[in-house]
């Protein structure tokens, strides 16, 4: 029997050929305590059996709905990922929601997962965007954590108040739009993060940034996006050498640095937010200097006392 929230959540799960992993992601989210009001599934052009997975999905559940895009040619990531994510959002009205879930179609879910997500978001009015925490297999087949920070929602698994969603205005369509979306939260006073806990562990059956060519590709433009949203080399370094230390072992941590350097030398785009981006290069120095976990306490602790001071509406 599913849990009935008392607010309405909305997922969007952008694919294309994820045959191989997609029936996974349906059988754990028809699994879920707490079901979602619309399952928005945009496949991307898909060339192998995924339409036909989709199909019968969609036929068995009827809060499943199905968009068909023409096929690009090619997996895009980045901007091709928020260019179907969008293409899902046009086919709904956000304001039917509370909730709006990014998720990916590779991903096997425990089943208390949304349910746990929203108790969280109705618990605390500051918290704009949330996920758990994804485990991959190493090379000795043991799920182990992807390592991924405390103080953003993963790229995965983006759950947001659409409140929040909508002032930050939504994803931007660059790689890196789910390392920038996080700092747009913190600087429009919002709380951003992601939890390790049994009821959010999710399994994540491709690693983060290989789903284009492989590791190596998607490593490149993770460190290619950490240029555009603005962060220092020094943070990168720093970053590179501790992803040098999983599995596997030193490609990826290089790659993100030769992807950075690359970008670098072309003098390519940043993204052009001023106040972003002084925002997000103090956060980072202090990142370095005093640590992740204390330098995102401490923003949200600041996030908490000028909601007090100004009598935040989301308190109320």
């Amino acid at each position: 029997m599913s849990f009935t929230p008392s607010k309405k959540y909305l997922v969007i799960t952008p694919c294309r050929d994820e045959a191989k992993y997609i029936q996974t992601t349906i059988d754990t989210m028809v699994a879920q305590t707490t079901l979602p009001a619309c399952w928005v599934i945009v496949d991307d052009g898909s060339t192998d059996a995924t339409p036909d997975i989709l199909k019968a999905a969609a036929a068995k559940f009827p809060f499943i709905k199905i968009i068909h895009r023409k096929d690009r040619g090619a997996r895009a990531v980045g901007p091709g990922v928020i260019e179907a994510f969008n293409a899902g959002m046009e086919s709904v009205d956000l304001d039917d929601y509370d909730f709006l879930c990014k998720l990916d179609g590779d991903l096997g879910l425990p089943p208390k997962y949304f349910e746990t997500l929203i108790n969280y978001m109705e618990k605390d009015p500051l918290l704009g965007n949330l996920s758990g925490k994804t485990y991959i297999q190493n090379g000795s087949r043991e799920w182990v954590s992807e390592r991924m920070g405390d103080e953003n929602a993963i790229g995965a698994s983006k759950f947001y108040r659409v409140a929040c969603f909508k002032d930050i205005g939504g994803f931007v369509r660059r790689a890196s739009w789910d390392g920038i979306d996080g700092h747009r939260c913190r600087l429009k006073g919002w709380i951003a993060g992601s939890y390790d806990e049994e009821d959010l562990r999710l399994k994540h059956y491709r690693p983060q940034g290989s789903s284009q060519k492989g590791v190596w590709t998607g490593r490149l433009r993770w460190g290619r996006g950490k240029y555009f949203m603005g962060s220092s080399f020094i943070y990168v370094l720093a970053a590179s050498i501790f992803r040098m230390f999983e599995y596997p072992i030193f490609v990826g941590g290089i790659g993100i640095l030769c992807g950075y350097i690359s970008a670098m030398l072309e003098q390519g785009d940043r993204y052009g937010d001023t106040a972003y981006l002084r925002f997000f290069r103090r956060y980072e120095l202090s990142s370095l200097l005093i640590g992740k976990k204390r330098t995102l306490r401490n923003h949200n602790k600041k996030i908490r006392e000028r909601a007090l001071r100004l009598s935040d509406y989301r308190l109320a």
